[in-house]
């Protein structure tokens, strides 16, 4: 059986697959699908952008579909990045132009000003429109500095209370047990060993196909 995920970007990739390993799923990337679209994340929520890009490859593949969205929150910035988060200093940047923007803006400030919130909303679509969506959240603060040379995005100023380290610092395992991305995954693997389990009951018991 195939899930097709939707993102193109490597390092969610890796994360997805770790978070995703041992199903017995064929876990394929948008990259890998022939005149997969590129899909404008222009909704007004984590939960359409996901949405969106999980029912597109859904209704083109006819295959099962993931789609996430992803953003940091910082309280004392009015939520931003937010639904901006991979295009905060503009169009094509890096990640090191994103994290130093928000570094500025931030200057000067407190601890308690520079308290964020990662979040991460997933979405499995069928390929008849149902859709199954799960949200994972991390608290931290941002740092002053970078710290950490693992992860990506913003990883390397997002620092977690609980472990006293950016994500930047964590390995990939340290870091999916405590990110908004791996709390996502959880719940989305949760979902999937429900639904595979019961389409091979269906299936065993009625001679039914998976679709």
């Amino acid at each position: 059986m195939e899930l097709i995920l939707s993102t193109r970007n490597p390092d969610k990739l890796r994360e997805i697959r770790q978070g995703l390993a041992g199903l017995p799923l064929t876990l394929r990337g948008a990259a890998d699908v022939t005149g997969a679209p590129d899909v404008e994340e222009d909704g007004t929520s984590y939960l359409e952008n996901a949405s969106k890009k999980a029912l597109a490859l859904a209704r083109l593949t006819g295959q099962w579909a993931l789609g996430d969205d992803t953003g940091l929150e910082v309280e004392s910035l009015g939520g931003q990045p937010g639904l901006y988060s991979a295009r905060y200093a503009g169009v094509g940047v890096s990640y090191a132009e994103n994290r130093r923007l928000v570094l500025e803006r931030l200057a000067g400030r407190s601890k308690a000003e520079r308290a964020a919130r990662f979040v991460c909303v997933m979405v499995v679509a069928r390929p008849d429109g149902g859709i199954y969506s799960a949200e994972g959240v991390a608290d931290g603060y941002i740092t002053e500095q970078e710290a950490g040379t693992q992860g990506f995005g913003y990883d390397a100023i997002f620092w977690v209370p609980s472990v006293g380290k950016t994500f930047a610092e964590l390995s990939l395992e340290q870091k999916q047990a405590i990110s908004h991305r791996g709390h996502a995954l959880k719940q989305i693997r949760a979902y999937l060993e429900r639904t595979l389990k019961a389409k091979a009951a269906s299936v065993a018991g009625q001679g039914r196909s998976w679709w």
